[in-house]
Order: C-alpha cells, then structure tokens, then sequence
C-alpha cells in the first residue's frame, strides 16, 4: 500500500517538521522502503522500514514487537526479525502505537508469523478501529485506508504494565493524533547503562483536523493538552517513536554504525520534538479559533 498510488486527502507526515498531512498532495516518501535491521540497546532492536517504525524486544520467555508499518512494512519486519538471527514464532506479544494504516497493516502479517498464543494488546479506543481493520477512524475514512483487522486479546489503560521475561512496558494514553494513541516507556541497558525508553505514539495534527470549539472528535483538544505535559513529564532518554523521521532514525543509525553506541540517548531531541510539535498544535488552534 504505497502512498505514491494513493489520491488521498494528505499523505502521512514522513519529516518531524511537517507535523501534518500535506492537504491533497502526496508523500515524496513512501515510508516503507526496506531498511535493515539493527541493534539500539541490550534486546533492543529496530526491525521498521525507512520511516514506518517497528521495533523487536528479546526476552527471556519470547520476544515483543511493536507496531507493524503499513501491510508492505509487516512483511519486512517478519524477514528482519529473521534476518537478525531470531524467529519469529517466538514472538509471544504485539503492542500498537495507534490505529492509522502505517502503524497497523502489518500487524496481521506479523500475527500470522507468530506463537499461535500470541496476545495483541492495544487501547480501547484505538483497539477497536484495529480490529474493524481501519474502519471507524474519525478521519482517515474509505476502502484506501482499511487492512486486514486484528482484534486485541488485551486492553489496555493508561498505566498498565506489559511485562515478559523481565522486561516490563508501560502504556500511555496519549490521544490527539487519534483517540486512543498510546506511547510506551520501559528500561533499557545501552552502552552499559540502564536508560529509560520512550516510544512516542504521535504528536502531529494533521491538516483537516478540526480544534477547538469544532472537533474531528470529542474531546481531541483536551487530549492533545493532556498529551503533551504527559510527554513533558515522562523520562525520556532513548526517543524513538512510531515514524522514523520524528527522532532522526537514519541520521542515528549513521552515528551509531560510526562508532557512537548511545546514538539513540537523545533527552534533548525528545524535549525539542515535544516543543516543536506542541507549538505546532497551538499555532493551529489558535488559527482555527480567532
């Protein structure tokens, strides 16, 4: 499903400076070319495409994917998973960032290729619309957004832990970009130190978004307030997050094949995406509502 062959009303924000769908145009980026695989923190991988993010946790008792790209992406990270040396019919947890094509096509794939007791866990909100397989966004509607469905085995509130092999995760309900958009914390060792992940869900509002006193949803507005001083207080030392182009993926991974293995601690990077994306968000507010 690639946005070069789509009409569609915006194309999935692919540049942290973008914050947005760019209104009836069209992503110079797909977001799905392969990318290869590689290694951020003690069991820590990357296993996404080059802007459509997935990552693989290695645990003791099996491993954890989260997010599955669009259906194309899902495909590539079953082979990256592979290609790492790690099988995936251990993969015995999927999480979800949140419920847009590019974040969830993939999933089915992913579960297909997976333990047969392996358990999706996602929000309420956003779980639904997965397992209508894209069907009920409050604004991405029709056939070119849909995939095959996944219906969550678990779900999740704000606070609630995921834990496996000694890895525990953190969910965040971090809606705005959608309604239930959830952001993952948990610990992980890099370059000899134990830090404190964040995997951000979105930030962006994207063009057509209705704010305000005329929402795209009830309650968006207050939800993008919430989010962002949830994000303002959360630890933020390794940021990563759902696209690639939000934190520098690939300029990240040059530093870190240079010889930098704490490429990816970025505290600052996270600070200034939170600032940019949260002025962006004002901006538009205050344009909508004069």
């Amino acid at each position: 499903m690639s946005l070069t062959n789509l009409k569609i009303l915006g194309a999935v924000a692919v540049t942290a400076a973008a914050f947005a769908f760019a209104a009836h145009g069209q992503s110079t980026e797909s977001g799905h070319e392969p990318y290869p695989p590689f290694k951020i923190g003690e069991g820590l991988y990357y296993v996404g495409a080059s802007d459509y993010t997935s990552y693989l946790i290695v645990t003791k008792a099996g491993l954890i994917v989260i997010d599955g790209g669009d259906a194309p992406v899902g495909h590539q990270v079953v082979q990256n998973i592979r290609a790492l040396g790690f099988d995936p019919k251990n993969i015995k947890i999927l999480l979800n960032t949140h419920e847009h094509f590019d974040h969830a096509a993939g999933l089915a794939e992913i579960k297909r290729a997976a333990a047969p007791d392996v358990k999706f866990y996602a929000s309420a909100a956003d779980g639904a619309i997965v397992a209508a397989g894209g069907k009920g966004d409050p604004f991405l509607k029709g056939a070119r957004f849909e995939y095959d469905p996944v219906k969550p085995d678990v779900t999740v509130k704000d606070g609630d832990k995921v834990s496996l092999g000694g890895w525990t995760l953190t969910a965040h309900i971090t809606g705005g970009h959608t309604p239930g958009c959830t952001t993952w914390t948990f610990p992980v060792t890099v370059a000899g130190k134990v830090r404190q992940a964040l995997d951000l869900c979105s930030a962006s509002v994207l063009a057509g978004y209705k704010l305000g006193r005329t929402e795209t949803y009830p309650g968006q507005t207050a939800d993008y307030e919430h989010s962002f001083a949830e994000w303002r207080k959360l630890p933020c030392e390794v940021f990563i997050a759902s696209h690639g182009s939000f934190y520098g993926l690939k300029a990240k991974k040059a530093a870190l094949d240079a010889g930098k293995a704490d490429a990816f601690v970025d505290p600052a990077g996270c600070r200034a995406f939170v600032d940019k994306a949260e002025a962006h968000f004002r901006d538009e507010l205050k344009k909508q509502n004069p």
